[in-house]
């Protein structure tokens, strides 16, 4: 006769403030789940996530021998941690606690037959109890983790999360592709809403990053390789070398004759393949351009010599990594809005370069001709309609909002008026977002100098062309006015600005070895925008900045401390703590068959292995629980049932469906 005990089951229906008792009949559920077996006590309470309702299940267990829990509220995601907190504070296993999700499965899809909505609640709590009779205690899965983490990119998002996990006592490695610190925010002047010197900002963010202990910093290196698991990742490293050095480099940059197009000035001023972006830029060693060094030698001291890159390879061993791999400006199609064909129409990064590079002059010019009339055109390469716009080679539009282009345009408008306030001045846009603290201000500001608003309609994009010869401007805008009811317009302008959108950059292969997910916009994919912000399904990869969706800057360093806290949290014990809902092998039935290694997805989650058992070699299946998800695939495949998910076995899924699928009548319902 067995000896185990009983279980005493403590079940209790949260009303979640009228989410779940709007539908379901939650006391009626509460009396008729009392009468099943092992079912100490039912309970329900207007919120049972609250202090009071956390109290009394706490009271329970220590009051009444409850052994297992059983909560009827809102979606796992929300509140499982929150009740698991409270079993373990009373002295429980914190996994004989089994979560429903009434609201998310039953009320919200319910709520206009009350009825079905209490019977299925019935069925979903008692499946729970089902479950809940089956729980064996579990020990989370412990795994050292190496107090040094890694972060891919040398923005703005990326400084500022390597900053503040040094700044917790951790370890930290940058990688930064390009020869230089800095990102995309070394090619403005000054930041909204503050209107402070973007590069000085910068320079000062780098300056703390440079100066910390604790971080070492590689640029134009990538990453090429990863392995492990969180607190245990293995990561290859590829560094391209500079090309030149310290001695040499100012005479070799000199002599050199090869000159590109300028990407830190989007191609309006060239360069040199031996280059420093800007004045003042981390490293201040300049850097050969490999990419476009055609090969040719330079006259150096008398000698030909030939530029070469020798890259070197080597590893690092993280517990996390940060990916702050940031964005890139959409490019106009050939042709969008007349870019590529006509002269006079630039994208706006293209323009703020523009007016960096001219400091003097009272008048705005472009390819030598004065610039009387101006019109920005907003959501390029944003907000696209299908059928519409063109799509992208993936064959989707970027239909999502870039969120900065509004304020960043009226931040340009208000410059161009403080330059040249004899400019006429055209802002078109579908609506304006202006979102951020303090950032309606421009729009105001806008208005008050002067600018003309004209709002036309997504499905209708305006049009641009070149002007009839001998006009007075050498562009024509056409577009339909929806705060004239429609009216058409046409706008004579000597320049197009188009407002272009953020695009998510191409990793070249790093989200595939990373194991991470883009999302439909095909920015890296968080796990949930509001509950898990910076977090990716890879356990120990998390997110930073724009490589995650559109932000500004402002937001960016936001998103980087909360990765950079997020890092801490997890490292800073020197281990880490991972759900135990991982596969288990039962060897006395596994016979080595190998179909489990067969179907799993996930590198080095399980794999065969040879064991000396009675003097003969047999062959195990055996879990790295690091690497595995829990998605029960090997479970599905087994010949023989000999792997059980921890937490969600094969008798526990039976002993759940059969009470799903029971007789209504075995519950003794009060009316």
């Amino acid at each position: 006769m067995s000896d185990k005990k009983e279980p005493r089951i403590g079940v209790y229906v949260c009303h979640c403030g009228g989410n779940i008792s709007g539908a379901v009949q939650c006391e009626l559920v509460a009396k008729a789940l009392k009468g099943l077996p092992n079912v100490t006590v039912t309970r329900t309470d207007e919120s049972m996530c609250s202090d009071a309702g956390q109290s009394l299940i706490e009271q329970d267990i220590k009051e009444l021998g409850i052994d297992r829990v059983v909560i009827g509220a809102c979606a796992p995601m929300l509140h499982e941690q929150t009740f698991r907190g409270a079993v373990t504070r009373a002295g429980l296993n914190p996994f004989l606690y089994h979560h429903v999700g009434l609201r998310e499965q039953d009320s919200w899809v319910h709520e206009h037959n009350k009825d079905a909505a209490t019977e299925k609640a019935l069925r979903l709590m008692s499946a729970g109890i089902a479950k809940a009779r089956l729980l064996e205690p579990l020990d989370p899965i412990r795994l050292g983790a190496e107090k040094h983490a890694l972060v891919i990119g040398g923005g703005v998002a990326g400084l500022r999360a390597a900053l503040d996990i040094a700044r917790q006592g951790l370890r930290v490695t940058l990688l930064e592709k390009s020869p230089f610190l800095g990102g995309r925010m070394a090619q403005l002047e000054s930041v909204f809403p503050t209107e402070e010197d973007a590069r000085k900002l910068l320079q000062d963010l780098i300056q703390k990053v440079v100066a910390h202990p604790n971080v070492t910093i590689f640029t134009q290196a990538e990453v090429t390789g990863v392995s492990g698991y969180v607190g245990n990742f293995e990561i290859q490293v590829q560094q391209h070398s500079r090309g030149v050095s310290d001695d040499n480099a100012d005479t070799l940059m000199s002599a050199c004759r090869q000159e590109v197009p300028n990407p830190f000035n989007y191609g309006l001023t060239k360069r040199k393949v031996i280059y420093r972006p800007y004045e003042g830029c981390y490293p201040s060693t300049p850097a050969v351009d490999w990419e476009s060094y055609n090969g040719e030698p330079i006259s150096f001291d008398g000698k030909q010599i030939i530029l070469k890159d020798e890259p070197k390879s080597f590893g690092l061993n993280v517990g996390a990594v940060v990916v702050a791999t940031g964005f890139d400006p959409y490019t106009p199609s050939q042709g969008e809005y007349g870019f590529g064909e006509l002269p006079q129409v630039v994208t706006l990064p293209q323009l703020i370069r523009h007016l960096a590079l001219s400091k003097d002059g009272k008048s705005l010019q472009w390819n030598g001709r004065a610039v009387r009339d101006v019109a920005l055109i907003h959501c390029v390469g944003s907000r696209q309609v299908d059928g519409v716009h063109q799509p992208q080679e993936d064959g989707q539009v970027n239909n999502y909002c870039s969120r900065v282009c509004c304020t960043a345009s009226l931040h340009a408008t208000l410059e161009l008026h403080k330059r040249y306030p004899q400019l006429n001045i055209y802002d078109l846009h579908q609506d304006i977002r202006t979102y951020g603290h303090g950032h309606e201000e421009y729009y105001r500001h806008a208005l008050e100098s002067g600018v003309r608003f004209v709002r036309y309609n997504g499905e209708e994009v305006p049009e641009v062309s070149a002007a009839p010869q001998g006009d007075s401007h050498p562009v024509l805008l056409k577009v339909k006015d929806m705060l004239t009811y429609g009216e058409e317009l046409e706008i004579p302008v000597d320049l197009v600005v188009l407002a272009v959108g953020f695009m998510p950059r191409d990793l070249h292969g790093l989200d595939k070895m990373l194991k991470i997910s883009r999302g439909n916009d095909r920015f890296l994919l968080e796990v949930h925008p509001k509950l898990r912000p910076v977090e990716t399904a890879v356990n120990g990869v998390i997110l930073a900045g724009t490589a995650q969706g559109p932000m500004n800057i402002q937001e960016s360093l936001s998103a980087a401390s909360a990765a950079a806290a997020k890092v801490a949290s997890l490292l800073g014990r020197g281990k880490v703590e991972l759900p135990p809902f991982v596969a288990a092998v039962d060897e006395e039935k596994c016979d080595g068959t190998g179909a489990c290694v067969e179907a799993c997805q996930y590198e080095d989650a399980i794999a065969l292995q040879e064991f000396e058992e009675n003097g003969r070699k047999v062959r195990r299946a055996v879990i790295t629980p690091a690497n595995c998800s829990g998605c029960g695939a090997c479970v599905a495949v087994c010949p023989n049932n000999a792997i059980n998910v921890q937490g969600w076995t094969l008798e526990q899924y039976e002993a759940m469906v059969d009470a799903i699928g029971m007789d209504m009548h075995e519950l003794e319902v009060a009316a």
